[in-house]
């Protein structure tokens, strides 16, 4: 018998791996053994930290899945950031906590909430079936809550975030503050990657009407160290939208101790950031104040001015 596989979105941050595995001790201890976490992309440096404070190896790495394979999805909903052939697959179950844009022809068990994290649903699965929290599975869900709202910084924290922090900070030992700044400090090393591989450390395949669009974030301590390599950047960020066919790209450099990000738009409509944030584009870049979230920020704006 196949195992389901569990994964999140492709090019996966801190909470698509994070709480792959934490969904897979769930499963399992709600006695579905027969379940595998996996994952859609190369592990970042930010969750690597994670992975080896823990001592936990990565899950296996997979790009597609074969036809009536059953899955869960964790941390995303839509096919163009799943699994190659998902469209072909049995999702069984789907853990979110993003915007919905998901159909299937089957029943299933479906759980989104308009939380900062998946991890903070998570959380309430486990208290609503009395299974216990240990360190490790805390520590997992407590580093997926730091890394998507930026320490409880990021607009996308709600009050249930914070009230599940404290609780994960008792079980963990860990100081979200403490551990949480050196795991975000860990993943804005990016000296030794590649312009291609900095665009795609975090992003994700969006769609509107016949419009095709890319978000790529990628957090830093320094703008300047980013900026400096526009250049190389640029070539990457067209080399993606003449091999992809998109309309448009945005990729993000956000300011994880001033709280602000700026932006090199590309493509047909590069344009439409002016309109959508109010800003005026020079030398195809552009300062957002205050904004550090894609989910809540960035593509609710771009989504409401592309025609």
């Amino acid at each position: 018998m196949k195992e389901v596989l569990i994964f999140g979105h492709k090019n996966p941050d801190t909470d698509s791996i994070t709480s792959s595995l934490v969904m897979e001790n769930l499963e399992k201890k709600l006695g579905n053994k027969n379940v595998k976490a996996v994952r859609l992309g190369n592990v970042n440096k930010e969750t690597q930290y994670v992975l080896n404070y823990l001592g936990i190896e990565a899950p296996e790495l997979i790009s597609s899945v074969d036809d009536n394979q059953e899955v869960i999805l964790v941390d995303h909903n839509e096919a163009s950031q799943s699994a190659d052939n998902i469209n072909n697959a049995k999702v069984l179950k789907v853990i979110d906590h993003h915007a919905i844009n998901f159909a299937t022809s089957t029943p299933l068990y479906y759980r989104a909430e308009p939380v900062g994290c998946t991890a903070t649903v998570l959380y309430k699965m486990y208290k609503e079936n009395d299974v216990e929290i240990d360190k490790k599975i805390a520590s997992l869900m407590l580093s997926a809550i730091a890394s998507d709202t930026l320490l409880l910084k990021s607009p996308t924290t709600t009050e249930e975030d914070k009230k599940v922090v404290k609780k994960l900070e008792e079980i963990s030992g860990l100081d979200i503050s403490v551990y949480g700044l050196d795991m975000l400090k860990s993943g804005t090393d990016i000296s030794d990657y590649t312009p291609e591989q900095v665009i795609n450390i975090d992003c994700k395949l969006f769609e509107k009407g016949n419009k095709k669009f890319r978000i790529a974030q990628v957090n830093t301590a320094d703008l300047d160290s980013i900026f400096k390599n526009q250049a190389y950047y640029e070539k990457a960020i067209n080399d993606d939208i003449k091999k992809e066919n998109l309309d448009l790209y945005v990729f993000a450099a956000t300011d994880i101790i001033n709280s602000n990000s700026k932006i090199i738009s590309l493509g047909n409509d590069a344009p439409v950031v002016e309109k959508a944030f109010g800003v005026s584009v020079d030398n195809n870049t552009a300062m957002l104040e205050n904004v550090v979230s894609r989910k809540k920020q960035i593509l609710p704006n771009i989504l409401n001015n592309l025609e």
